[in-house]
């Protein structure tokens, strides 16, 4: 049986999309809503470390627009404090499953995790 590293917020309908997905797979989810459980720096740098900073930041988010900062001038440093002030704009679900991490809910990529 997969299993999976499931990072989420409770709220978030495409969360729970996501994690019904996977459930039906019989994935094997260790689930973590970093709403009511914050990421460290430390943590949310060493998931960093599998991407880029920008893919982890949700640019479209309500709560990135009302800041009214220009995206172009935004340090990693700077995103990196953004997301641990503000978890809305950490991209949701993450989901990790071994060497593979997937941001967002594409359906074509979960489904691969079995």
């Amino acid at each position: 049986m997969a299993k999976a590293r499931f990072y989420h917020w409770n709220k978030c309908s495409t969360c729970r999309d996501a994690r019904k997905l996977l459930a039906g797979q019989g994935v094997e989810i260790m689930e973590r809503d970093f709403f009511k459980d914050p990421f460290t720096e430390k943590e949310l740098r060493e998931l960093i470390g599998r991407k880029a900073v920008s893919e982890l930041f949700s640019w479209n988010s309500p709560s990135f627009k009302k800041l009214g900062l220009d995206r172009e001038s935004l340090s990693d440093d700077e995103l990196v404090r953004l997301m641990l002030q503000e978890p809305r704009l950490i991209r949701r679900p993450i989901t990790v499953a071994g060497r593979v991490m997937i941001i967002g809910a594409d359906k074509a990529a979960l489904s691969r995790i079995s």
